[in-house]
């Protein structure tokens, strides 16, 4: 994860929640967290474009980030 976050650091925020924390436990239940770790990518409007629990596709989640980036995204 440290690595991922690095290698994306110019391209998106990163924010790390625990759910044992009170913002934590807020988020799971509004963006439907059910295990850990689980990945929520938002757009630049602050909706949220994809989900994935278990440890992320670093390829994937490039891809998806350059699609945002560019515009393309679904």
């Amino acid at each position: 994860m440290d690595r991922l976050e690095r290698d994306l650091a110019e391209r998106a925020q990163v924010l790390r929640l625990s759910i044992f924390s009170e913002a934590g436990r807020a988020a799971a239940a509004r963006y439907g967290v059910w295990a850990v770790p689980t990945f929520v990518v938002f757009d630049g409007q602050g909706k949220p474009v994809a989900h994935s629990t278990g440890l992320p596709d670093g390829k994937k989640l490039r891809a998806l980030l350059e699609s945002l980036a560019e515009g393309t995204s679904g």
